[in-house]
């Protein structure tokens, strides 16, 4: 299998994979939304007007060369004057998305900039977001405004005043990856909301965040790569397509790790799209140290001390769903005794303060003697398990039970099974 650089295909493959990625992912609909690529020449890509986007192909993608001219079975987006406005006011942007995402759209309708301080890498994806007043679509009125806003070198995503988003990048994948963490961010937000009150991280406490990870890990050159470890490098795979598929996993933040021999273990790149990754990309660790040519995940050095000091662990996974983290910006309990499956499978699960993952490595890694899961105020959920499959299975359980609790806010308050039910599931179940 070859990497699936998005980067390096022609504008018409680029803007096929991405949209059609944004339309399975829930987040346009059949003829909402528009993308374009700016090429080396001036010709500008985008999509055509009144297409299915789940339907379509790089051939019905239109090009509008330098000189003005048409060239595609289509007529081009109604947006394109929006589009042509931001590349002429930044042509170091080279990639624009537009589209109306849920999240997105609320804070568009209520007239508010969400957010990106919720978690620390969602403000350097985005950095600060600009806001432009109503224009009718597909008007030289709303280029004009949207235009306006991108000259303040500063923003590279736009809140659009009753219309929904328009975010740029310096590739196409800079620009998705920057829209879907937004849209995560507008989804969390409006959850977390749900829950009670939204806690923010200040910019000192994202800054100081950085300082905690390895900037250097040790590398080794002899790398073997026989049938079992490359089994598990195909099951890692599968299983973060999964994730990706199912809204909790995003190309910007998740980390898998799967123990191999002893204490060695295989860990996700860093810096490469979640939704992207291959088997060959996954890093293996040894003694300690990284196979030569690779940069594993920021979090290595806590993956590896939780599997020294827990033998029964195999496997984990560090992602942000949007309903367990509504839980971990809200500060709100994450009551999992709300059907039998949810506490059989996941017990209790503690919450721990935003800043203390890194602070004592050993204490956090010795929680997980007793709990699968752990939530972390304004960064992440930690599950773990035997087999990979079941560490995924505990974190699709533990999101469909966060769901359920965002969703119950607005029903009632919350009636969870009291002691004695939970006492017999504890006979029931052999649970410890």
């Amino acid at each position: 299998m070859k990497q699936l650089d998005v980067n390096l295909m022609h504008p018409v493959d680029q803007i096929n994979v991405i949209i059609g990625r944004i339309y399975r992912s829930g987040m346009t609909t059949t003829s909402g939304g528009n993308i374009s690529i700016k090429d080396e020449n001036g010709d500008i890509w985008i999509t055509p007007s009144a297409v299915d986007k789940g339907s379509l192909t790089p051939k019905d993608i239109v090009c509008i060369k330098k000189d003005g001219s048409i060239v595609g079975l289509h007529k081009p987006s109604s947006e394109y004057p929006f589009h042509k406005a931001i590349y002429n006011e930044r042509p170091e942007l080279t990639a624009i998305i537009h589209a109306h995402p849920p999240g997105l759209v609320a804070f568009s309708i209520a007239r508010q900039i969400p957010s990106t301080n919720i978690v620390p890498q969602a403000r350097y994806i985005c950095g600060e977001i600009g806001y432009a007043p109503y224009g009718c679509p597909g008007s030289e009125e709303l280029g004009a405004k949207i235009a306006h806003e991108f000259k303040n070198h500063k923003f590279k995503a736009v809140i659009m005043e009753n219309h929904g988003v328009v975010l740029g990048g310096t590739d196409m994948m800079d620009a998705y990856q920057r829209f879907e963490t937004l849209e995560f961010c507008c989804r969390t937000i409006v959850n977390a909301g749900k829950l009670g009150k939204v806690n923010t991280l200040t910019d000192r406490q994202i800054a100081a965040y950085q300082t905690h990870f390895p900037k250097n890990i040790a590398h080794f050159m002899d790398v073997s790569y026989p049938s079992d470890e490359r089994a598990l490098r195909s099951d890692m795979v599968k299983i973060i397509r999964r994730a990706c598929d199912q809204g909790m996993m995003i190309s910007t933040y998740g980390t898998v790790s799967v123990r191999w021999k002893n204490d060695d273990f295989l860990i996700t790149p860093r810096d490469v799209a979640r939704w992207d990754i291959l088997p060959q990309d996954i890093v293996q660790i040894k003694n300690g140290m990284s196979e030569a040519g690779k940069v594993p995940s920021r979090s290595v050095a806590l993956h590896q001390r939780i599997y020294q000091l827990n033998p029964h662990i195999n496997s984990i996974i560090t992602t942000q769903p949007t309903n367990l983290m509504a839980h971990a910006v809200s500060g709100t309990k994450f009551d999992v005794r709300t059907i039998p499956e949810s506490w059989i499978f996941l017990q209790d699960v503690p919450s721990i303060p935003f800043g203390t993952l890194y602070d004592d490595v050993d204490n956090l890694a010795i929680m997980f003697n007793t709990n699968r899961v752990i939530l972390v105020e304004n960064d992440c959920v930690f599950v773990t398990g035997d087999k990979l499959l079941n560490t995924f299975d505990y974190l699709e359980v533990a999101e469909f039970s966060a769901n359920s609790l965002v969703m119950a806010a607005s029903v009632g308050p919350l009636c969870p099974m009291g002691e004695v039910e939970i006492e017999e599931l504890r006979v029931a179940f052999n649970v410890k």
